[in-house]
């Protein structure tokens, strides 16, 4: 039986959206122990402003300078709903790593988001490519939420912790790291190879480091550019008593496919 791509069932409403280019703001807030904890022992964020309560305070670095505030303060600062747990910061964005950088297959594992949009979803996918050792996450510029709230939030301090990189077209830049000796797998329902078999390769040893593994969207999964641009679209074998299932449920089970063939990076980028 076809399955339908791997997407989400519906989209969330969050107050995180924006209209505007993701990568169009330097600065905004984030919030959550863990979140915010990691952004400060990240060097290359800028903490613009600290706000945390007295309890809070207590699991800061001894050197770092903030403002102590109550929680109705801090809930004034953040987006209505945001669950603080005391931690709130102003920071700068994550400045993104040139594609270029990542183009060599013996970096490590790529993970590309085609126009993955939901933060939630974003934040955990990130979780679990730092989990997982990803060299980087690509993501399209305009069609990727921005590395502030929900999706740090969600990330649970893994936004601070694995490598980014925003491109204009995603089917161009899967194209061009083929060229330069990486393996592409798209993730789709209707794809007629299973994961496990596309990842282990016709030899069955693996494609190493060079990786590239393609997630789409929530609605739609890989758009039909970015499917002609992979060397192969694979499924996760599924029982028919679901359509589908969410994209960073879909992405945790491939990066631990993907992980039986490599060792982890543990070291930061």
């Amino acid at each position: 039986m076809t399955k339908p791509p791997i997407r989400n069932t519906r989209k969330r409403t969050d107050y995180t959206r924006r209209s505007k280019p993701a990568g169009a703001g330097d600065s905004g807030w984030i919030w959550g122990r863990h979140a915010v904890l990691a952004a400060v022992e990240n060097q290359r964020r800028e903490i613009r402003a600290l706000h945390v309560t007295r309890n809070a305070a207590r699991d800061l670095p001894g050197d770092t300078a903030h403002t102590m505030s109550e929680p109705d303060v801090i809930d004034r600062l953040l987006p209505p709903g945001a669950v603080h747990q005391g931690f709130a910061a102003e920071v700068s964005a994550i400045k993104p790593e040139p594609v270029n950088a990542v183009m060599d297959p013996t970096h490590g594992l790529v993970l590309v988001l085609d126009q993955i949009t939901d933060p939630h979803n974003v934040g955990a996918i990130l979780r679990s490519a730092a989990a997982f050792g990803v060299r980087a996450v690509v993501m399209q510029d305009r069609k990727a939420p921005p590395l502030f709230g929900t999706v740090c939030k969600s990330a649970v301090g893994a936004a601070e912790r694995v490598a980014h990189v925003r491109v204009t077209n995603i089917a161009d830049t899967i194209l061009d790291m083929r060229k330069a000796g990486r393996f592409a797998i798209g993730l789709a329902g209707e794809g007629e190879t299973d994961l496990a078999e596309a990842i282990a390769g016709p030899d069955n040893k693996g494609y190493g480091p060079g990786l590239v593994l393609v997630m789409g969207s929530e609605e739609k999964g890989i758009r039909p550019r970015v499917r002609e641009a992979c060397d192969v679209l694979a499924r996760i074998p599924m029982s028919d008593k679901v359509e589908s299932l969410n994209v960073s449920n879909a992405a945790a089970i491939s990066l631990y496919e993907a992980a039986k063939w490599r060792p982890a990076r543990s070291e930061a980028p």
